[in-house]
C-alpha cells in the first residue's frame, strides 16, 4: 500500500482552526478523520444507556441532562467535527465541550441537598460562563482559549470530586480515582499526538494500516475522556443517591461496562 498521506475527500478542504494528527481521508472517501470519529461512539452509546437506565429508576432529570448532553452534545459534536473538518462542526464539538462540563459542575455540587430544588445563583454563574466564553470565542477564534476555559471547569470538577472521596464517601475512592486517572491518561495521548504528529505519522507509512490505527493517540484520547466522562456521571449519581439513602449498586452490562442501578430507600 502507498504511504498515507492527507487526501481530498467528500466535505473539501478543510476549514476548522484545528487539524489533528489523523491523515485525512485516508481509510474512507466520506470520512475526514475515520478513526478520530468512529472513537466518539464511546461518547454516544454508553451514556444512552445510562440515560434509560436514569429515567428507569425515577432520578433526578439533571442526571438524565448529564448522560444526553455526553450524547449529544459531546459525542454527536465531536463526530461531525472530525468527519468533516468544517469550521461550523468544530465549534459543535468544543463549544458544547463547556456547556457538558457546566451540567457536570451543577450536578457535583448539588449533591448533597435534601430537596430537588433548583440552586439559581449557580445557575445563573454557569450559564453566564458558557454565554461568556462563547461569545469570546467566536470572536478570538483562539483554540487555547477554548482550552483553557475547558480545563478550568474540569479542574473544579476534580476538585469537587476528590473532596468527596476523600471526607465525605472514601470507599467511592475507587471509583473516583479510576475516572480521573483514564482522563489523565487520555490528557497524556492528547499531547503526545500534538507533539510527536510527524514521527506518528512517519511511523504509520511503515506499518500494517489496522497496527497503525493504534498509534491513532487522538482517538484514544476519546475513548479515554469517554469513559472518564462516563464514570465521573457514575460518581456524581452514586454520591448523590447515597445521600437520598437509596441504595445504589454498580451492574457491569456484557461483563465490562458498568451502570448504575438504583434501589428506593426501605420504608420504615
Amino acid at each position: 500500500m502507498a504511504p498515507v498521506r492527507d487526501r481530498e475527500g467528500y466535505w473539501g478542504q478543510p476549514t476548522s482552526t484545528l487539524e489533528w494528527c489523523e491523515e485525512n481521508y485516508a481509510i474512507s472517501y466520506y470520512i475526514a478523520e475515520f478513526w478520530n470519529t468512529l472513537s466518539n461512539l464511546i461518547f454516544i452509546l454508553p451514556p444512552i444507556y445510562g440515560a434509560i437506565q436514569t429515567y428507569k429508576d425515577g432520578l433526578e432529570k439533571r442526571y438524565l441532562a448529564a448522560y444526553l448532553c455526553l450524547t449529544g452534545m459531546e459525542g454527536l459534536g465531536s463526530w461531525c467535527f472530525h468527519m468533516t473538518l468544517k469550521y461550523e462542526m468544530q465549534l459543535l464539538d468544543e463549544l458544547p465541550m463547556i456547556y457538558s462540563c457546566c451540567v457536570f459542575v451543577y450536578c457535583l455540587y448539588e449533591c448533597f441537598k435534601h430537596k430537588n430544588t433548583v440552586n439559581y445563583p449557580l445557575l445563573f454563574l454557569l450559564i453566564t460562563y458558557s454565554f461568556v466564553v462563547t461569545i469570546v470565542y467566536l470572536n478570538l477564534k483562539e483554540p487555547v482559549f477554548h482550552q483553557i476555559m475547558y480545563g478550568t471547569l474540569v479542574s473544579i470538577i476534580v476538585l469537587r470530586s476528590v473532596y468527596i472521596v476523600l471526607w465525605v464517601y472514601p470507599w467511592l475512592r475507587g471509583l473516583g480515582y479510576t475516572s480521573l486517572t483514564v482522563f489523565l491518561m487520555g490528557f497524556f495521548l492528547w499531547n503526545v499526538d500534538n507533539i510527536f504528529c510527524d514521527k506518528l505519522r512517519a511511523l504509520r507509512e511503515q506499518l500494517p494500516p489496522l497496527v497503525g490505527a493504534v498509534t491513532q493517540f487522538h482517538a484514544w484520547w476519546h475513548i479515554l475522556t469517554g469513559l472518564g466522562s462516563y464514570l465521573h456521571i457514575l460518581l456524581s449519581l452514586y454520591t448523590r443517591t447515597l445521600f437520598l439513602k437509596h441504595r445504589p449498586k454498580v451492574k457491569f452490562v456484557f461483563g465490562i461496562w458498568p451502570v448504575l442501578l438504583v434501589e428506593p430507600p426501605k420504608k420504615l
